[in-house]
């Protein structure tokens, strides 16, 4: 049988290529090799969200991207968090067992609780508890993560020691698979690409605004004027070039350093790279977005085959609880 894996993912909307070549071709590549099931996190996403009422709509544009990028819902279970409740089942239960002050050592809880002194709410608090509910609700033996994320897999692994150690051999310890993914600075140079920065470019855009927004992009600091050398190891459009022209990198870096091209050119070039890298995908998009009926029933029918999952794991886990008779 093949391995579990689980990730799930904030509803942010439409995606780009930072999300991309981070993790939705990941997504895609592992599904020949494990038992996989994905999941827009929503519950997760109430927790700094100031309203919803984008939420539906990111959820839909998020999954119009997924499914356009080559997620099969015949290989996969794909599902909005909150449409499987047992989530939230083993999210209470696991907190009674999870101290406090592993929760306040986080990294990332004291990050939000800066960001947002306003709204330093239960759920940001208890953020990890219902992650590792997310990911040992389904028997997970693989969730991908990049090195930053490790502290966030061992607290889930630390979960699951403490709750076989009191009741008994209940989950599977899940397993760290080391992804490359590759950090894609936004087109300031200075952050990560993000919707919050502005840095983006969405894969769904058109050809022409993809064109407007490359054409924002920062460039080669020391080059002033057209004529003067370029440096495309410090270019953060050069390093786009990596992903989207793959094989014309040497000759856009020669003609860089001794003026051939300037970054003008060099943007445009990104820009058609861009849009013919992405033609197959808006197309298969566009056909999607025709049929929003199709969207729902795929996530009716992933949260159909989770909650399938999800059910036996809660009953399991109330009997070991003695919450019912086992």
């Amino acid at each position: 049988m093949k391995q579990r894996v689980f990730s799930g993912a904030r509803p942010t909307g439409r995606q780009h290529i930072g999300n991309y070549l981070g993790a939705i071709q990941n997504y895609v590549d592992l599904q020949d090799k494990y038992d996989c099931i994905y999941c827009i996190v929503d519950i997760h996403a109430l927790t700094t969200l100031e309203s919803t009422s984008e939420l539906q709509q990111n959820i839909f544009e998020m999954m119009l991207d997924w499914l356009a990028a080559g997620l099969d819902p015949k290989k996969s279970i794909i599902f909005v968090q909150s449409h499987v409740t047992e989530v939230t089942e083993l999210f209470t239960f696991l907190g009674m067992l999870t101290p406090l002050g592993w929760l306040l050592r986080v990294p990332t809880f004291k990050e939000k609780a800066r960001m947002q002194p306003q709204n330093v709410n239960y759920g940001l608090v208890g953020y990890p508890v219902l992650m590792a509910a997310d990911i040992i609700l389904y028997k997970t033996n693989v969730v991908p993560v990049g090195e930053d994320q490790l502290p966030h897999l061992e607290m889930t692994r630390e979960i699951v020691r403490r709750f076989n150690s009191i009741f008994g051999e209940t989950f599977p310890e899940p397993q760290a698979k080391l992804t490359s993914f590759p950090m894609v600075l936004g087109l300031n140079g200075g952050q990560k690409m993000g919707k919050s920065y502005n840095n983006h470019i969405e894969l769904a855009a058109t050809p022409e605004e993809t064109l407007e927004r490359v054409r924002t992009a920062v460039t080669d600091p020391a080059r002033q004027r057209r004529n003067d050398p370029g440096h495309p190891e410090v270019c953060n459009v050069f390093t786009l070039h990596g992903y989207f022209n793959p094989g014309r990198t040497e000759e856009i870096a020669a003609q860089c350093k001794v003026a051939g091209i300037g970054c003008v050119d060099c943007k445009k070039i990104l820009a058609g790279g861009i849009n013919s890298a992405l033609k197959d995908f808006r197309e298969r998009r566009h056909a999607l977005e025709q049929d929003p009926d199709h969207i729902y029933d795929v996530l009716a029918d992933g949260a159909k085959r989770a909650q399938s999952i999800a059910r036996k794991t809660i009953t399991e886990v109330k009997a070991k609880m003695g919450l019912i008779r086992a």
